[in-house]
């Protein structure tokens, strides 16, 4: 199990020792690998990453950086680029780990662009990650001057990545946690900033997930909240029969107004749509180190405006709003 005794005290600092006693419950549990037959492998993998210097570090840039070429030699870097696969599908990045660029299916940085000049300035602010994935944007809010970043996401594959590149980087107040936000504690009331992005419409109750989420937030924080949505107006929600994209749990796609209504309903103000975006191609593919499906073939092949269900093609909105 990663070492997890900084975030402990980083919580002891910010008085959420009964948070910090509580993950010191659910980790061992979380991590306990009779219940995931691939922990092993993945863990060993990580344990086989030496300690590699590295010259520079760049966390603000479209692909995570750290390191360069010159810092491996030419069986290092062979090394590691193999440790780095056995650690497939990478799903959100991209990453530069010294020379070794990890094209990941998802241009996690588009999606950062999109937002980042509309949230409050993160310098000094305690953030959460909602469905973080492998950390990708968890290294970006550091990057952007958090305090501390705590990202959770219950794939364990997911996590691992982040430890892979943590250990690469080395010490910093950014933690990956294999939680779902219904595994936090009730009225965590922690953060001045919590993001939740593509997490809203695989939730059943969309109303509950936001609530859940203004929970964690201290009050006057701020909520970013990215979603898949659709055309229309007040009141207007796609509920997929079955499938969406090919994906079973999608459950909730609401117009914008809709959306802005649920957040107003669950007592969010200041609730402002900042961005509509169609998904592209070019946004989430298949690459070198995502070899799986992906968006082109969620489509209607003769039709891209459609899935291949038949349905709207994925809009996603980014929505901001404040706790009271």
């Amino acid at each position: 199990m990663p070492d997890y005794q900084a975030l402990f005290h980083d919580l002891q600092e910010a008085k959420a020792e009964a948070w910090a006693a509580a993950l010191a419950q659910q980790l061992p549990d979380a991590f306990d690998a009779s219940k995931h037959g691939d922990l092993v492998k993945w863990q060993n993998v990580i344990n086989a990453i030496p300690e590699l210097p590295h010259s520079h570090i760049r966390l603000n840039a479209d692909a995570i950086q750290i390191g360069c070429a010159g810092d491996l030699t030419l069986w290092q870097r062979q090394e590691l680029e193999k440790q780095l696969k056995a650690l497939h599908p990478w799903r959100k990045g991209p990453y530069q780990l010294f020379d070794i660029y990890i094209d990941t299916e998802w241009r996690s940085d588009w999606k950062w662009r999109r937002l980042q000049d509309h949230i409050t300035p993160l310098a000094y602010r305690r953030v959460l990650d909602v469905g973080c994935g492998n950390g990708y944007h968890c290294w970006r809010m550091l990057g952007a001057g958090a305090k501390m970043v705590v990202g959770i996401d219950p794939m364990l594959l997911n996590v691992m990545q982040f430890q892979v590149v943590k250990k690469l980087h080395g010490t910093a107040p950014v933690y990956v946690l294999p939680l779902g936000i219904e595994d936090l504690p009730p009225n965590l009331q922690l953060f001045d900033s919590v993001f939740s992005m593509g997490v809203l419409y695989h939730r059943r109750s969309p109303i509950e997930h936001l609530l859940e989420l203004k929970a964690c937030l201290q009050k006057g924080g701020e909520l970013v909240l990215e979603t898949l949505v659709i055309d229309g107006g007040l009141g207007d929600t796609l509920l997929p029969k079955d499938r969406y994209a090919k994906m079973r749990n999608v459950w909730f796609l609401p117009s914008c107004d809709t959306l802005v209504s649920w957040l107003q309903r669950c007592g969010f103000i200041n609730v402002r749509v900042v961005d509509v975006t169609v998904t592209s191609t070019d946004e989430q593919r298949s690459t070198e180190w995502m070899r799986f499906h992906s968006l082109q073939d969620f489509l209607d092949p003769d039709n891209p405006q459609l899935t291949i269900e038949g349905l709207p093609a994925p809009k996603r909105a980014i929505v901001i709003a404040n706790n009271i």
